[in-house]
């Protein structure tokens, strides 16, 4: 180890952390339409630029205060499979990376599974937080999910899903992809009790996510400019050899193309959401008493029919 690694890069890395730490005390952020926003502004318009309408990307915790009656909800705690079961290791240590996670989101993994009110309609909900590793999807997501499903399944509540990853954690290899099917097989559980599952793609859903359940939901609503997608635009680009369209692969041009329902401005998704929950619900409680008044009249004609003999 030389001097250079040993005094100067520590020193660097320190300047850059004290930095940041400072930053977040200024009472000014930037956009990405280079203007400075003022954050109490950009708070109180729900994280969205009052002047571009960007939508910036929302914490677990913010999310759910925003989504929820009255900010009312209560956090499920979720399974925690052990961590690092590779023991892998690239620039850093993935338990390091965990920790440092783990400390800046305040949560044991990207996804977070909460239950409350939506417009007096009890719902369990689900959320996932870039911050934690790009929002990326491993054995412990997979476990919250799926304990997700299953509290929605044994309350019947309709299940929602704000997804926003890179997609499938690379640090878990091969487990981080087994849980694309163990998700499907989830959401498969949910439909096959009838319970509504709507799924919200914010800013960006890509690689696995978007190639598992992310894509599954019986209404699939996306916010405005959101990057959703599976491989990058350059693969892709490298790989067709041709230019792709300005707006390619953003929530508007992937509507207009057949895959997704609606984009929804976040303001709206309350109001947008409990609607489409009150027609799901209806239609829901209309078939099973359409299949209750089915079984009561064939027992009426067996009995019938019993009588005759």
């Amino acid at each position: 180890m030389n001097w250079i690694t040993k005094f100067i890069k520590p020193k660097i890395k320190a300047l850059f952390s004290k930095k940041s730490q400072d930053n977040k005390d200024n009472l000014w952020t930037t956009c990405e339409c280079k203007n400075l926003i003022y954050k109490e502004d950009l708070q109180s318009n729900l994280n969205c630029c009052p002047k571009c309408g960007a939508h910036h990307k929302l914490t677990c915790a913010e999310r759910f205060e925003i989504f929820f009656d009255n900010k009312e909800f209560e956090i499920i705690e979720t399974p925690l499979p052990k961590d690092d079961p590779l023991n892998f290791v690239d620039s850093k240590k993935y338990t390091d990376r965990l920790k440092a996670a783990r400390k800046k989101t305040n949560q044991d993994d990207a996804v977070s599974i909460a239950t409350g009110k939506l417009q007096n309609t009890q719902v369990t909900v689900g959320a996932q937080d870039f911050r934690f590793i790009g929002g990326s999807f491993g054995a412990a997501s997979g476990e919250a999910f799926i304990h997700g499903v299953q509290h929605a399944i044994e309350n019947k509540t309709p299940f929602i899903f704000f997804s926003c990853s890179g997609g499938q954690r690379m640090m878990e290899s091969s487990i981080a992809l087994m849980q694309m099917t163990r998700t499907v097989l989830a959401v498969n559980e949910l439909k096959k009790h009838n319970l509504p599952y709507i799924v919200v793609l914010t800013n960006p859903t890509t690689g696995g996510v978007t190639a598992s359940w992310a894509m599954l939901g019986d209404i699939l609503i996306a916010e405005p400019k959101a990057v959703v997608g599976f491989a990058g635009r350059r693969v892709i680009q490298d790989t067709v050899r041709e230019t792709l369209p300005e707006e390619f692969q953003t929530a508007e041009y992937v509507r207009d193309h057949g895959g997704l329902d609606l984009v929804v401005e976040r303001k709206y998704l309350r109001s947008s959401i409990g609607t489409l929950l009150s027609v799901l619900l209806k239609k829901a409680e209309t078939q099973a008493n359409t299949d209750a008044a089915n079984v009561v009249t064939l027992d009426k004609s067996l009995q019938r029919s019993s009588k005759a003999l």
